[in-house]
């Protein structure tokens, strides 16, 4: 008696357990889907908007399908000049910026996680010191135009040669997550350090070199006010400053300030505007697929530990 009831106590236990969980996972599933749902709406939002009538949008009639389809804001924006010399300009600046900073970072990292380097803690507190203090906007201005790189390429690329965040991770990733012992084998078949980090430490490293690539990809794509500080060539011009240009044209138009040269016209001015939101991310959008499944790991694994 004592054993069947033992066994009829743990088979209730087992299915208040089962039935736990599946509310449990049925309450997360739909908790997910709400929130998946107000991130996503948004994004569905200036793409309906953009390709439909300003008019209907500004009285609120377009909420979740597009009305009076038109395609005129894409058109103006892909027909005018500045839009392309813009991308081609952050095209150049993403993938010359990203290479630099990869360049910089990640043999910074490798030798301050080296332990028999006596003198990386004193370094590494003179790259994380300018975490919490900079010069200014004003010296470093009077630095920039004493190299002679004001309202050039150059100053759009190498501004922001290395991030003292982005360092840390790629150290405590080449820290912790590659054997000291592969380098001492490495020694034994006569290794230097250069070999050792290019054939070892470089394809060992791939998840957070991906985080790293899209870290730099997305600030050099996102940077508009190095632009707007250093640079008053607008053939050096990226494209986040002909978008911010663009939108402030047409406010100026769509207020009645009257001609404005570059404005668009004033039924095309909200259709415009939300455009140029999507022809600004959707590249990024593209690119983040390709590296999500080492941005994760290359993550967690580098700012994580130690």
């Amino acid at each position: 008696m004592a054993a069947k009831f033992n066994n009829t106590s743990s088979g209730e236990v087992k299915r208040s357990f089962n039935l736990a969980d599946r509310i449990f996972g049925a309450a997360v599933l739909i908790l997910s889907i709400i929130i998946f749902l107000i991130i996503l709406y948004p994004l569905w939002f200036v793409i309906i908007a953009s390709i439909s009538n300003s008019n209907l949008v500004n009285l609120g009639l377009v909420t979740f399908w597009p009305k009076d389809i038109r395609f005129y804001g894409f058109q103006q924006i892909l027909e005018d000049e500045r839009i392309w010399r813009g991308y081609a300009n952050t095209i150049l600046y993403v993938v010359a910026g990203t290479a630099l900073n990869m360049a910089v970072t990640m043999p910074a990292a490798y030798a301050l996680s080296r332990r028999n380097f006596s003198t990386r803690n004193k370094i590494m507190f003179y790259f994380v010191f300018t975490m919490f203090f900079s010069g200014g906007l004003v010296p470093t201005y009077m630095t920039v135009s004493s190299l002679g790189l004001i309202s050039t390429k150059w100053i759009l690329i190498i501004f922001v040669a290395i991030n003292t965040y982005n360092l840390i991770i790629a150290r405590t990733f080449i820290e912790n997550s590659i054997p000291e012992e592969l380098y001492e084998a490495a020694v034994l078949d006569g290794c230097s350090h250069f070999s050792y980090f290019f054939k070892v430490v470089i394809p060992l490293s791939k998840a957070v070199i991906s985080v790293l690539v899209l870290y730099y990809a997305v600030y050099h794509w996102n940077d508009f006010f190095t632009a707007l500080v250093y640079n008053s060539n607008q053939k050096n011009s990226p494209l986040q400053i002909v978008l911010r240009e663009i939108l402030l044209l047409n406010q100026a138009f769509q207020s009645g300030v009257g001609s404005v040269q570059g404005g668009y016209a004033q039924g095309a001015v909200d259709q415009v505007k939300y455009a140029v939101i999507i022809v600004s991310t959707v590249p990024i959008l593209c690119l983040y697929p390709f590296v999500q499944k080492y941005f994760e790991k290359g993550v967690m694994i580098g700012a994580v530990k130690g």
